[in-house]
């Protein structure tokens, strides 16, 4: 039984839906996961490597996993505010998340203050922030503290721990532990100590 024209019209038209939602969200990012590939200290900027390969369709309409191309430029957020910044170094290798800017942010990291947009793109790949400290589970921390605040390498070897317990607030754990100051004050109502595996420079 043959069908119908208006059936016909219907289909092509399913399609072309298809296909145009397809494109248009091909070329929407929101945010992904990142590898860095190099990092510019002086700038502060890194070059990714978008995580994840693209499913896209090619010419002869058979789909395809596609790298996404290397990020470049990319500004790297650390906490920062009041006039303290929180730095760490990156590295090559280490993972990220990268979120997409709604809008071009070129003029904004160029200058500054409150910028006309260069270009009106949306959501693109050339608007990419890469937020370190993202990690999949053959990177996830080992010997992770339920009950403290910590700011610790990897391995956990160094780290300063913050707790709720009266009697040990702060435990500073290292090979080697370096005050440098004009004043150390020591409260007399509290018992103060400082214990590492080497040696304490004043």
């Amino acid at each position: 039984m043959p069908v119908p024209i208006n059936e016909r019209l219907k289909n092509n038209e399913i399609e072309f839906n298809n296909v145009l939602m397809d494109r248009i969200f091909n070329q929407l990012r929101v945010s992904v996961p990142g590898i860095i590939q190099e990092f510019d200290p002086v700038t502060q900027t890194a070059t990714v490597q978008v995580a994840l390969r693209e499913h896209v369709r090619q010419e002869n309409l058979e789909y395809q996993w596609v790298p996404i191309p290397l990020l470049l430029d990319v500004p790297v957020q650390f906490p920062r505010g009041g006039g303290y910044v929180l730095t760490f170094p990156v590295k090559q290798g280490d993972e990220c998340l990268v979120v997409f800017s709604d809008m071009c942010i070129d003029a904004w990291f160029s200058n500054g203050g409150v910028q006309n947009q260069i270009d009106k793109r949306r959501h693109d790949l050339s608007d990419a922030i890469a937020i370190p400290g993202l990690w999949s589970q053959p990177n996830k921390v080992e010997q992770y503290s339920t009950k403290h605040v910590e700011l610790r390498n990897e391995k956990r070897t160094m780290f300063i721990r913050i707790t709720d317990e009266e009697e040990d607030a702060i435990d500073i754990v290292a090979p080697a532990i370096r005050i440098n100051g004009k004043n150390i004050t020591n409260q007399t109502d509290y018992t103060n100590w400082i214990n590492g595996g080497g040696q304490v420079d004043q």
